[in-house]
């Protein structure tokens, strides 16, 4: 969402009287134009059209708003990784798989939101509801790693499913924050985000000794233009 966008919801939240929300708003708009660092209490004040005092009536500080948006960012994210997750339906690889990319589409959509979640500076202790929401996020992709974990060939040496969905964790937000976001932090890349995260990802499950291929559909059945390759992933 465009920063004038959410001017005029900070606008039109406070005309009819909901200065929190139109603070909320606010403060997405100028983390979207400035990052989650370039603003002040009073610039959120200003943007929403009331005297630097007013926020106080919702807020303790700047921090105490940022964690605000950063919880709520937190309960988008749960939402839309759960939804991508969709408890390993119709299997763990094809399901763990939709959660990587629904992970980059929300850095690619909501560039304010995953910024004050992750950039802001602020400890996720601030607050408890924060940190309930980040680790409720977190739980989605523990239990994906913990339902491949469970996948794992016998015999082969692998580490604690907690240890897999760090890793994974890890490569999913690195490419997130480098390549799919939707703001001017971007990296170029010579290939889409997700086929990215997708390559990494196989290499990784391959290092553990799982099979990663998949049954390849008739030519004649495939899409004009599909993509070949395990995983779909593109041959080069």
């Amino acid at each position: 969402m465009s920063w004038r966008k959410e001017q005029r919801r900070a606008e039109r939240g406070y005309h009819h009287g909901n200065l929190k929300e139109a603070l909320l708003q606010a403060a997405l708009g100028l983390i979207a134009e400035k990052g989650a660092a370039g603003f002040t209490f009073a610039d959120a004040a200003r943007m929403a059209g009331v005297s630097p005092a007013a926020p106080y009536r919702h807020f303790r500080d700047r921090d105490e708003l940022l964690s605000s948006i950063a919880q709520r960012g937190f309960e988008q994210f749960e939402a839309a990784l759960n939804a991508a997750w969709d408890d390993g339906r119709p299997d763990t690889l094809s399901a763990f798989e939709r959660v990587g990319k629904a992970y980059l589409k929300f850095a690619r959509e909501e560039p304010a939101f995953y910024s004050a979640m992750f950039e802001s500076g602020l400890s996720i202790d601030i607050n408890p509801a924060l940190h309930a929401a980040g680790e409720r996020a977190f739980g989605i992709i523990r239990a994906a790693a913990e339902r491949l974990a469970a996948l794992a060939p016998p015999g082969v040496a692998r580490p604690p499913a907690l240890m897999m969905a760090l890793h994974i964790w890890s490569m999913s937000h690195g490419i997130a924050s480098l390549f799919a976001r939707g703001d001017g932090a971007r990296r170029k890349l010579p290939m889409t985000a997700e086929d990215l995260l997708e390559a990494e990802v196989l290499i990784y499950l391959r290092g553990l000794g799982f099979s990663t291929e998949r049954r390849k559909a008739p030519e004649d059945q495939k899409p004009a233009g599909s993509p070949s390759g395990p995983w779909g992933a593109r041959s080069t």
